[in-house]
């Protein structure tokens, strides 16, 4: 039945594509961006006026989501359209974690690569290489060339894990075999100095963890020696993924593309370049936020100066919510102020309270998006067959079995319909929410019983009254519906 309702949404979304033949589409993921970030949602300390201008003119979701509260899952999920609650090992990769995502799995690159795309993953990847494990010294693979993509410039992991190097297809870049890579889980030797030996030489201290191996005056989790040549500076990041994706950009000539732009921004060690620091009044976390719009500011930019605006489609969304004080010292607690990062929501990263998994949501096509708000529920789950939809390309059985085909809600049709219900999961799939309409069902372990909390996102928004008692049938019926998405997938 998939298949044909699939085939049935396809031809209605042809309808739709008179603008272009073969549309590019660039997908910006910040990282730990709350809802209430950004100014165009709401945010009046910090402003962001190139997000704002994305927003401006294309279509800003009110209720757009992430599919999960952490990074690694909500990456998976966006890249496979599966919920990465499905699959073994898909919570936060460690340093040498191995690759996720296993060679023919369809993935958003692939489907669109079929018919004719060409494709690029640039920033943070954080879903693991190699097999069993990355050979850091040789070639990386598997990794994002063996599931659809063309080119990558990549952090390997996230920033406050070890290595900070890029990696470049299937290379680490720049690195000198006579000085190869190591990258463990244990002190290399007993003098190898670290967050807690050399606490004094930081120039930003740790909080929480993150004192392990330093690089760049911060210490991070885990350990690693060798690759000086390879190493980046933190606060060369985004300049660096920025130059690739303009080169990248540029080189297409014509050739229809989707790029990935998985920005580092806003997650810790939050280092911005010098550029950006003090700039924002609310410390590094603010400044973060700065650098960020920047890149998007960039990115149209790019567009721009390659006369394709009205030829792209721009999605722009976060991996999860909000967090403080995440392993750092970087005052973002000390200079938050009456700054609400998750807007009126309750909770944050690691959460699945709305706060958790609703985050800024925008998409901007020129001349084919009709600027204005949407209250249709999506996910960034629904990318992949959404965006083979826009690429004429058909889902094989069995694959992106979570992901729904939104394409006419994501460019604003007339009439069109988001999803009918969200799934949202903790890192590792121990907790749930479900949200059907106005109805959120929270579901917990608390001394390993199970919890069910049903709040009316209508009347309380912030998830401050649980009403389960006041409607058992509503409880009930959500509560069957989580256990039947659970089981299988439903569309």
């Amino acid at each position: 039945m998939k298949s044909v309702s699939f085939l049935l949404t396809l031809c209605t979304a042809f309808s739709f594509l008179h603008a272009a033949e073969k549309p590019n589409v660039i997908i910006i993921m910040a990282d730990d961006l709350g809802w209430g970030d950004i100014s165009c949602n709401g945010a009046t300390t910090i402003k962001t006026p190139a997000i704002d201008q994305l927003a401006a003119e294309g279509l800003r979701f009110t209720s757009g989501y992430c599919s999960a509260s952490t990074c690694t899952p909500t990456r998976y999920s966006l890249l496979t359209g599966n919920y990465a609650f499905r699959a073994a090992n898909t919570g936060i990769a460690p340093p040498n974690g191995p690759a996720i995502i296993t060679p023919g799995t369809p993935t958003i690159a692939s489907l669109v690569k079929q018919n004719g795309y060409h494709t690029a993953v640039i920033g943070k990847w954080h879903l693991g290489l190699g097999q069993p494990r990355p050979d850091w010294n040789g070639e990386l693979k598997p990794g994002p060339l063996e599931i659809g993509f063309d080119h990558c410039l990549l952090l390997p992991t996230t920033n406050d894990r070890v290595p900070q190097v890029f990696v470049q297809d299937h290379r680490v870049r720049n690195l000198d075999p006579a000085d190869p890579l190591w990258v463990g889980e244990r002190k290399p030797s007993p003098d190898h100095p670290t967050g807690i030996t050399h606490r004094d030489s930081l120039k930003l201290d740790w909080s929480h963890g993150h004192n392990d191996t330093i690089h760049n005056g911060i210490s991070r989790i885990g350990f690693y020696t060798g690759g000086q040549k390879a190493r980046f500076r933190d606060e060369d990041l985004a300049d660096e993924w920025i130059k690739e994706s303009r080169q990248w950009i540029g080189a297409q000539k014509g050739q229809p593309f989707l790029l990935f732009f998985a920005a580092h921004d806003i997650h810790v060690p939050r280092m911005p370049h010098e550029r950006f620091q003090g700039k924002s009044g609310m410390g590094l976390r603010g400044d973060s936020i700065l650098q960020f719009d920047w890149c998007v500011g960039e990115l149209m930019k790019i567009v721009d100066e390659n006369h394709l605006a009205e030829n792209t489609l721009f999605v722009l969304c976060s991996d999860n919510g909000p967090v403080l004080d995440d392993g750092y010292k970087d005052q973002a607690v000390e200079k938050l102020g009456s700054h609400l990062p998750a807007g009126p929501f309750r909770g944050g990263k690691y959460s699945v309270l709305e706060g958790g998994t609703r985050t800024p949501f925008l998409t901007r096509w020129k001349g084919r998006i009709a600027p204005g708000v949407s209250d249709q529920i999506v996910c960034t789950i629904d990318l992949p067959a959404s965006i083979a939809a826009l690429a004429r390309t058909e889902v094989p059985a069995g694959g992106c079995v979570d992901s729904m085909n939104l394409l006419p809600a994501l460019l604003g049709e007339k009439d069109a319909k988001g999803r009918e219900f969200v799934l949202q999961q903790d890192n590792n799939g121990n907790k749930f929410g479900l949200r059907v309409g106005k109805w959120k069902l929270v579901r917990e372990k608390n001394k390993a019983q199970l919890e069910h909390q049903l709040y009316d996102l209508q009347k309380d928004p912030g998830e401050t009254e649980n009403v389960a008692a006041q409607h058992p049938q509503e409880r009930k019926r959500m509560v069957e519906k989580l256990h039947a998405i659970i089981a299988s997938p439903q569309h």
